[in-house]
């Protein structure tokens, strides 16, 4: 595993656009640490978490007030297109996300000014 660790800090008007690096493998979670006092992420902060080539999503959430972990899958499918179902009319089989040479976009909204959060992505 191998962990890449984005600091985020807000303009005026409370949004960011950061990035990690160039990463290749599936992403096993997307962890975001409040930063600690007058300095975080104002309450009610939105996420839009993306692999930055393909738009493909990874986390999206909005009015987050704590740190938080998840762990962003995505439905398979066959050869035909045809959804992955654990059985017939079943649920959606879901896998980690890949990514290749991609870097990982983390765009903030409301976060308020000038504050600051990180985030950890672990890498498989």
């Amino acid at each position: 595993m191998r962990r890449y660790k984005v600091t985020v800090t807000t303009a005026a008007d409370g949004s960011a656009v950061a990035y990690s690096p160039k990463i290749s493998g599936k992403v096993h979670s997307v962890v975001y640490e409040k930063a600690a006092g007058g300095a975080a992420f104002a309450d009610g902060v939105d996420f839009a978490i993306t692999a930055e080539a393909t738009g493909e999503g990874l986390w999206t959430e909005s009015n987050v007030n704590a740190g938080a972990a998840r762990y962003p899958r995505a439905p398979t499918h066959s050869q035909v297109g045809a959804a992955s179902l654990f059985a017939a009319g079943g649920t959606a089989v879901q896998d980690r996300v890949a990514l290749g040479g991609d870097r990982v976009k983390i765009a903030i909204a409301q976060g308020g000014n000038a504050k600051s959060g990180a985030f950890h992505i672990l890498i498989d």
